[in-house]
């Protein structure tokens, strides 16, 4: 039987929580430490997984260091994690910031441990990425629709939301680049797809966010892709979702699914 994979899980929210309990029923899956910004919530654990600081990780031998937190943790831990360990970024909005995403593919593709981001609801991403390779692709816009209660959002899409009731409203529709900042939760699919359109980045890439509060229980997330010669492809991704919910039900197993194929692919940057 082969070594399992040990996953190192930096946050413990509804995510971290589920990756918790769905590695421990895998075979070639084991937990190597847990860490969250607040500890108490960690009491019941067996302690000898919990790191109460990140500067340490590397005394668990984690193969896999998985960020299910918040994107500051990219920004101040992200370089140390590739140093010891393949890194999975669970919120890529961190890559926005135009320095950090420079840096971290810098020492992913310089050094033998690989950066990965989830593709979730980014559905084709994979095609998205040869697109981009081949330099055929020309036009990408995401549009994600949600109830406004689903939103977490910052000044001031947070008072443009707070004012939805009756009819759909949309928050912002521009650059990827302007958006991640200010709803840095919400939008980590269309970083996914800043990422996969590398020819575009996050500068090319258009989000287009919707609160609607006729979707109680659902997301939507339309991806609309322009080529040459006339090329387009529109899906439609639905996702069910309680009212409130940041994240689809159907995003959390996309996710494990990322966890189990990260740190496959060596050194540089992958979608998984």
């Amino acid at each position: 039987m082969p070594i399992p994979k040990r996953v190192g899980i930096v946050g413990y929210g509804h995510l971290g929580q589920f990756l918790e309990a769905a590695i421990s029923k895998r075979e070639d899956l084991e937990v190597a430490f847990i860490w969250n910004r607040s500890p108490g919530a960690l009491s019941h654990l067996d302690q000898r997984l919990v790191c109460h600081d990140l500067t340490d990780f590397a005394s668990f031998s984690p193969d896999l260091v998985v960020e299910v937190a918040h994107p500051d943790v990219s920004k101040q831990y992200g370089a140390l994690f590739l140093k010891e360990a393949d890194y999975l970024v669970g919120s890529p909005t961190a890559l926005a910031d135009a320095e950090l995403e420079a840096s971290l593919r810098t020492v992913a593709q310089s050094g033998t441990r690989g950066l990965y981001l989830p593709a979730g609801a980014l559905w084709g991403s994979m095609d998205l990425r040869k697109m981009a390779d081949l330099g055929t692709l020309q036009g990408l816009k995401i549009t994600m629709k949600k109830h406004p209660s689903s939103f977490k959002l910052k000044s001031p899409l947070k008072e443009l939301n707070d004012g939805v009731s009756g009819s759909a409203v949309t928050l912002y529709d521009g650059p990827v680049r302007g958006l991640c900042p200010l709803a840095p939760n919400n939008v980590n699919t269309m970083a996914a797809a800043a990422v996969a359109a590398h020819n575009l980045g996050f500068d090319g890439v258009n989000g287009c966010l919707i609160s609607d509060p006729a979707l109680t229980d659902r997301h939507i997330v339309l991806v609309e892709a322009e080529g040459k010669g006339g090329f387009r492809v529109c899906t439609e991704r639905v996702n069910p979702a309680a009212v409130g919910a940041v994240t689809g039900n159907a995003t959390y197993n996309s996710f494990l699914s990322s966890v189990v194929a990260a740190g496959a692919m060596g050194p540089g940057v992958h979608l998984c």
